[in-house]
């Protein structure tokens, strides 16, 4: 992609947009925070469910509202930005460069396939009860969507342009090996963002385990990476919603249809 021209109100229209898109998506994923995620954390005093609201919608909706624009001062100079959204919000043309949904959908089926096959514990997986499958398939329909918007606005929109922009400024200017290096970090760093809540339920307990978690996200954050660079964040997000609704959903049914 290459660098587009500045928006009419740098960056700020966009990234309220992304923000408020962050805020619809951090209460989506409250009923998979309290149905699932909580519930696993045994040992511990609970948490007030007002605390746990109000920490989603700092964490992520205005965490993504201040990332996000980061985000694009940063990377919009390199072309790293929201094209269709930039356009739509700021009523520009649309893009010049090809579209990839579909291409898109597929490479996020296909990674959301190889995470279910490594993230899964095979020796030791049960049979679930139908009912918890279906009731964990319908809050994942909906927690998938924080994966989607926010963990893209952090992950690729802020850090990706983060580090490219600072490789830019050392290095005399961007090249494509430092777009390579910023998505295989962002990537690396998207893995381990998982690792807090995988060891609050227990689930980080082994390096095998941290393994489990970190390689899958890697396997997802590296196209979405690649995606985010050619096409735009767009793309990345169209691919981050079909991986975790293989996760989140396909694998759900499967075992409920299988219990």
């Amino acid at each position: 992609m290459t660098a587009l021209p500045a928006a009419p109100v740098p960056r700020l229209k966009l990234a309220l947009l992304l923000g408020l898109a962050a805020v619809i998506a951090s209460v989506a994923l409250l009923p998979f925070l309290f149905g699932v995620l909580l519930p696993m954390q045994t040992g511990k005093a609970p948490v007030s469910h007002l605390v746990v609201v109000v920490s989603v919608l700092l964490q992520y909706g205005l965490g993504s509202f201040i990332f996000g624009w980061l985000g694009l001062w940063l990377g919009e100079r390199y072309g790293l930005t929201a094209p269709w959204l930039r356009a739509w919000v700021y009523r520009q043309p649309r893009p010049q460069t090809p579209q990839r949904w579909w291409w898109s959908v597929l490479i996020g089926l296909v990674t959301g396939l190889i995470t279910v096959a490594i993230s899964t514990d095979w020796q030791h997986l049960g049979h679930q009860p139908a009912a918890r499958m279906l009731d964990w398939a319908w809050r994942g329909a909906l927690a998938m969507f924080q994966g989607g918007i926010t963990e893209e606005i952090m992950c690729r929109l802020f850090i990706m342009s983060l580090l490219l922009w600072l490789m830019a400024r050392l290095g005399g200017g961007a090249r494509p090996w430092m777009f390579v290096v910023a998505i295989v970090t962002a990537a690396l760093l998207f893995g381990a963002m998982h690792l807090p809540a995988a060891i609050s339920v227990g689930l980080a307990s082994s390096p095998l385990a941290i393994a489990r978690i970190v390689l899958p996200n890697l396997i997802v954050g590296l196209p979405c990476g690649w995606l985010f660079w050619k096409y735009g964040l767009e793309h990345a997000m169209v691919a981050h919603f079909a991986s975790d609704f293989v996760l989140h959903v396909g694998a759900q049914l499967v075992l409920a249809a299988l219990a």
